[in-house]
């Protein structure tokens, strides 16, 4: 007996009426990319693993699902005097495998651009929705595979292009009607954090346990600072930060009371320039927040950091980003500033299907069905068919001329077609088709002219 088919956890089949849901968003994102100028790229499936590993901190290097090597690389394992038990994964996985499934869109990015860096015109703004692949553990919301929806431009330290990228979420998210809240924060900001609680020795692991306050809240905090070697004094000071309450303005001025160092103020004055340049456009299902936990895990984030959260649903983070000062510098060209955000397909699937935001018409395939009565029908209905076409018009024509006409209009139904045209022997000898209105019940008969003008509004 045949084992029953099956896909590997973390992973999606997607069908029709899931593919053009998911269309309908990325379509939706692509509009906003493009009118703010930015260019699409792509990027290959894998990458060297000397690309993608380093680039994301311990816990993201654990994640990246690495390829084995082609060819008989047993053979290798003996010239180096090891075998496959003995293996060290850690030492010698050169040996069995060099590429890895790309992580995230930002690195193979940054890889692209110092490659091409004599062609492209800077500041360089791309546009990349493509998927990846982390080896995680899957539960709601997070997945093996997914896609990411990424907007970068590169070549600029300007504040400027950190603001538009706030209105490109607020475009994208009343377009698809979803109540969010943009959380910002700065990298700067946290090391002044580190500054102040006097812990900047420890600024790596301080940022990832700030970045899993949402998920182990204050007293898991406390626990692995303390862990971590903090005396009580410094987690209180971080604890604190954390716990602040208050507005916007409230936040900058708490801010302005514990940076000490010129790291810190310069990454409140990156903020506070950040306010001031979006203040006016804020929307009705968009919200700003300066969130002081937001730290953004990957180690590459120097400024500006970015995460969208719904309101409506629970639900992980369905956009990050920030800037980054020096990613291109581990490739060879440095000081090269650049910032980004990814939205998080798969997260804003999950989102608008639970609460029923899609347009009821992104689920229609073809705006028309014809239905011929007998081949020589068919072979009218074919040429009308390639007349609509031309129009414009998404058009089928029922195959099987001898089916009953429930089970036609019952197909139609179901691909939510919303007019079905009968050719018949009479309206093949009048030159006619008979139009019907498959939600009003409303039946026509009208010139071909008439048909696709009526159609088309």
């Amino acid at each position: 007996m045949a084992n029953k088919p099956s896909i590997p956890s973390g992973t999606r089949d997607f069908g029709p009426e899931e593919v053009a849901k998911r269309q309908y968003i990325i379509d939706t994102i692509k509009r906003v990319y493009h009118l703010y100028g930015y260019q699409p790229l792509e990027t290959p499936v894998m990458e060297n693993l000397s690309t993608l590993l380093g680039k994301y901190g311990d816990e993201g290097d654990k994640l990246v699902y690495k390829i084995l090597n082609s060819g008989d690389w047993t053979s290798k394992l003996k010239n180096e005097d090891k075998s496959a038990y003995s293996l060290n994964p850690f030492t010698d996985y050169k040996l069995i495998t060099e590429k890895g499934l790309r992580y995230d869109l930002t690195v193979p990015f940054a890889r692209y651009v110092v490659m091409h860096q004599h062609e492209l015109n800077f500041p360089f703004r791309r546009y990349q929705i493509q998927p990846v692949w982390r080896a995680d553990r899957p539960q709601k919301g997070r997945y093996r595979e997914f896609f990411q929806c990424d907007a970068d431009v590169i070549g600029s330290n300007s504040l400027l292009l950190d603001a538009e990228l706030v209105l490109m979420i607020r475009d994208v998210f009343e377009t698809l009607k979803m109540n969010v809240t943009v959380r910002l924060n700065n990298r700067k900001i946290l090391d002044g954090l580190a500054h102040y609680a006097g812990c900047e020795d420890r600024f790596n692991q301080m940022v990832i346990i700030l970045d899993k306050a949402d998920k182990i809240g204050l007293d898991g905090v406390k626990k692995e600072l303390s862990e971590l070697g903090l005396s009580d004094e410094q987690t209180e000071r971080i604890t604190d930060y954390l716990d602040f309450k208050g507005d916007n303005s409230q936040k900058l001025e708490y801010l302005s009371a514990i940076m000490q160092n010129e790291t810190g103020k310069k990454g409140l004055a990156e903020l506070t320039e950040l306010r001031d340049r979006i203040a006016e456009y804020y929307s009705k299902h968009v919200d700003v927040e300066f969130d002081l936990s937001l730290a953004r895990g990957l180690s590459y984030y120097t400024g500006t950091i970015y995460e969208v959260v719904s309101r409506d649903v629970q639900m992980g983070s369905i956009l990050g980003g920030g800037r980054y000062d020096d990613l291109t510098g581990i490739f060879g060209l440095p000081n090269m500033s650049g910032v980004g955000i990814s939205f998080g397909l798969d997260r804003i699937y999950d989102v608008l299907n639970e609460l029923s935001l899609y347009p009821a018409d992104i689920l229609r395939s073809s705006d028309v069905l014809f239905i011929p009565f007998d081949l020589t029908c068919e072979k009218a209905a074919l040429h009308y068919a390639d007349e609509f076409r031309h129009n414009g018009l998404r058009v089928e024509v029922y195959p099987d001329v001898d089916a009953k006409l429930g089970k036609k209009f019952k197909y139609a139904d179901g691909k939510k077609i919303r007019y079905a045209i009968l050719i018949g022997e009479d309206e093949f000898k009048g030159g006619f088709m008979t139009v019907k209105d498959l939600v009003s019940g409303e039946q026509r008969q009208m010139k071909q002219p008439e048909a696709i003008a009526l159609i088309k509004a």
